[in-house]
């Protein structure tokens, strides 16, 4: 059946539309986007935001290798939703760092989100609850504009029942089994 001639809001005939957006925001020309909420969202951060992220590569390096993970910002899929995240940064084993489609959220070990002045309330509130409904074991909150970390953990459908802080930059944050590290947030 041809879609060509679907007016607006008419997506009967699309055999399936939460498919057909994830496809095509996978196909955009030169950008980095993800849904939220069924908002197509631009993934351009700043440099103080990719600093955090790198400082955090850093540090949890060492035990990914050991451990044999990867650290990317591959898209993350929640099926049944109008949703695809580009997490600014997820470990996952390194057998499915090799996959060239997404991953799931329960596919990951660490999930990080770095806030910027634009989507500081998606990172803190509605990332943060899907993250745990779709099973991130871990998600670490980085809020830029807060000054602070947070670690929650212990995923559900309701949210994250277990939460770490907020702790103020330049406090360590332990992240639990597998890593077993803190990070130094010092510099974020």
């Amino acid at each position: 059946m041809s879609t060509a001639h679907i007016g607006p809001g008419d997506y009967s005939r699309v055999p399936n539309p939460e498919q057909a957006l994830k496809y095509a925001i996978q196909h955009i020309a030169g950008d980095r986007v993800e849904i939220v909420e069924g908002v197509i969202t631009p993934v351009s951060p700043s440099w103080a935001h990719e600093s955090a992220i790198d400082l955090i590569r850093e540090q949890v390096g060492p035990r990914m290798r050991e451990l044999g993970l990867r650290a990317g910002s591959g898209n993350l899929d929640l099926p049944g939703t109008e949703n695809f995240y580009v997490p600014d940064l997820a470990v996952v084993p390194a057998e499915l760092a090799k996959s060239e489609g997404a991953l799931l959220p329960d596919q990951t070990l660490l999930v990080v989100e770095v806030t910027s002045p634009s989507n500081a309330d998606t990172d803190r509130t509605v990332k943060r609850r899907r993250y745990a409904q779709f099973g991130a074991p871990l998600y670490l909150l980085v809020d830029r504009q807060d000054r602070s970390c947070t670690l929650f953990s212990e995923p559900g459908t309701l949210g994250y029942t277990l939460a770490s802080g907020p702790h103020p930059f330049g406090t360590r944050v332990r992240l639990p089994a597998p890593f077993e590290l803190e990070l130094e947030t010092g510099e974020f």
